[in-house]
């Protein structure tokens, strides 16, 4: 340890510490652009300069390490004049456009200008005129109004394993794009949406369906359904200023009945049901020995990725459809034909922490005679953005609970929302399927928490289970080459596309950090501790469900409404 000085202030430190990291620890604000937590640093913006005496010039202080007697400025006039000049200069050839952006007053960039009192043009450079690119369900990417910090390509290529964008061209031309300059549709991108939520301003946003939504809403030939996921109820709420892990599911119902929703349905029923057709397969491919390991195949993004990257472990993949899906299928077959309702006229919305999901619903595999399972996907942010145009107070709005026959869920069906959860409650479920038992103690402490790859070997009777868990694509893949490489020992395996699962997903909150994501996953498991029914197969509307519908798990009915395929997708790379 020794003793540096930041603003005339001693501070302790050691070696191993970067003047930013010693900054953020200390709470001294230092602004960045292109700085991302846990990944070495880029020094791309440059905003994170500081002085510091005796060296030649300003160093970036993300990547400048500490030394020992260093007196630091972080707040000198030079500092903030250099800072200025540099937002300054992103800013002249920057879309003025702020009132129409869809990131305003959440830019990033923005913020920046505010900060250091930029309220004039002093440079004027020529406007970039670059082309939109919509071609992806998930996302929109606009060129012209990226400042090329690299945390998109960061996070797609060092996080996600997937590299779909990176940086082309040269000198003043650079930009962030895709492989051959294509649309997303056609490149590599597996639509999680990772992109948006380190992007600083509006160069990446999600695909918003928000203006189909509100049409539909208004068309009074339409019957309006709306499902939303087991971690919305646990984020929706810091759109509204409150803090993280509060959960708001009673509010947001009753908020969702005010929008003009017809029926409102909570997606944690169908993570029950895909639980009973999930688990079924399972047992079913260890006992008659099918292809193991089998994997979930809850995570759109996940699914995309191994059809393009895997496709050998195509065979692998669960047959089951997404809970999404599932609540889309049985809504447009089991509940129109109890109501009377042609598929046709419904229009079934879900709310989703995942942009992915918009990408899902638009598979020609999901739905029947051209009828599709799920007509739109709102993320978290839409349907904060929807709540506000309608000018509702959703925190002072009487709770309400979810609809019936799709309203009931056991805790194990909310737990879905954090990385492990699906894990655990198959294994709730898989237990008793082999055994015809409860397992003793529900809690699966091996899959929970957020490490990157979790590994646990499961009795379950005479057996040893083994099951993992991944989270980010990057930790799939590791998973995926040691069972290439041989590995014999997993029998089932969870893939969430995001870090940490659907709570830190590509549609939730922008600004979300570990902290935040950790209160998410602390509410699911709160619920999960306080609530009495823990397991998918005690979820009586489930077995009502397969008692006047649905027939058993794997049955005729269950494969035709439930289940889908999956196909190898070529891309260009």
């Amino acid at each position: 340890m020794f003793t540096i000085e930041i603003d005339s202030k001693p501070i302790e430190t050691n070696g191993g510490e970067t003047i930013l990291s010693v900054c953020r620890r200390e709470g001294v604000h230092v602004p960045t652009l292109c700085h991302m937590e846990g990944l070495p640093p880029s020094g791309a913006c440059r905003l994170c300069i500081v002085e510091v005496e005796g060296a030649p010039g300003l160093v970036p202080s993300c990547s400048f390490p500490v030394g020992k007697d260093m007196k630091i400025k972080t707040r000198s006039p030079k500092v903030l004049a250099a800072r200025r000049t540099i937002v300054e200069l992103l800013l002249s050839n920057h879309p003025d456009d702020c009132l129409y952006c869809s990131r305003n007053q959440r830019c990033d960039l923005q913020s920046l200008a505010a900060e250091f009192g930029v309220r004039q043009r002093h440079y004027i450079g020529k406007k970039n005129n670059r082309d939109m690119d919509v071609s992806s369900p998930s996302i929109v990417r606009d060129p012209d109004k990226c400042v090329l910090c690299g945390r998109c390509v960061r996070v797609c290529e060092e996080i996600q394993g997937v590299s779909a964008i990176d940086f082309i061209h040269r000198g003043p031309k650079a930009v962030v794009g895709t492989a051959f300059e294509t649309g997303l549709n056609v490149s590599s991108c597996i639509n999680c949406g990772q992109c948006i939520l380190a992007c600083p301003t509006a160069a990446l946003t999600e695909h918003s369906y928000l203006n189909e939504v509100m049409a539909a809403l208004s068309d009074p030939n339409k019957y309006v359904v709306v499902q939303h996921a087991p971690a919305v109820s646990v984020t929706i709420a810091e759109e509204f200023g409150l803090k993280p892990g509060k959960d708001a599911d009673g509010h947001m119902v009753a908020t969702l009945r005010k929008l003009g929703f017809k029926r409102v349905f909570d997606t944690s029923f169908t993570a029950d049901l895909t639980i009973m057709e999930e688990g079924s397969e399972l047992v079913k491919r260890i006992q008659t020995g099918g292809t193991l390991p089998m994997m979930t195949s809850c995570s759109p993004g996940w699914i995309k990725y191994v059809e393009q990257f895997y496709p050998d472990f195509i065979p692998n993949l669960s047959t089951c459809k997404s809970p999404q899906q599932m609540m889309g299928a049985v809504i447009k077959s089991f509940f129109a034909k109890r109501e009377g309702l042609d598929p046709s006229k419904i229009v079934s919305v879900s709310i989703m922490p995942c942009t992915a999901k918009k990408f899902e619903c638009a598979r020609e595999e999901m739905g029947r005679d051209y009828v599709p399972d799920v007509d739109y996907v709102l993320t978290t942010r839409e349907l904060a953005q929807l709540i506000r145009m309608f000018g509702i107070d959703m925190m002072d709005v009487e709770p309400d609970h979810a609809d019936t026959p799709f309203g009931l869920r056991s805790t194990a069906g909310k737990i879905f929302g954090a990385t492990g959860g699906v894990m655990e409650a198959a294994i709730r479920s898989a237990y008793f399927l082999l055994t015809g038992k409860e397992l003793k103690e529900l809690k699966v402490q091996e899959v929970r928490g957020l490490d990157g790859i979790k590994e646990a070997k499961v009795k379950i009777g005479d057996l040893e289970v083994g099951v993992a868990v991944a989270s980010s694509l990057k930790n799939a893949a590791q998973l995926l080459e040691s069972i290439r490489a041989g590995r014999k020992d997993i029998h089932f395996i969870e893939v969430m596309t995001c870090p940490g699962g659907c709570i830190a997903g590509g549609g939730q909150p922008l600004h979300g950090d570990q902290n935040a994501i950790k209160a998410r996953m602390q509410a699911l498991y709160q619920i999960d501790r306080d609530e009495a029914l823990r397991v998918s197969h005690k979820n009586e509307d489930v077995a009502r469900l397969y008692k006047e519908f649905l027939g058993a798990p794997l049955g005729e009915m269950s494969h035709k409404l439930l289940h889908t395929h999956y196909h190898r997708r070529d891309v260009l790379v």
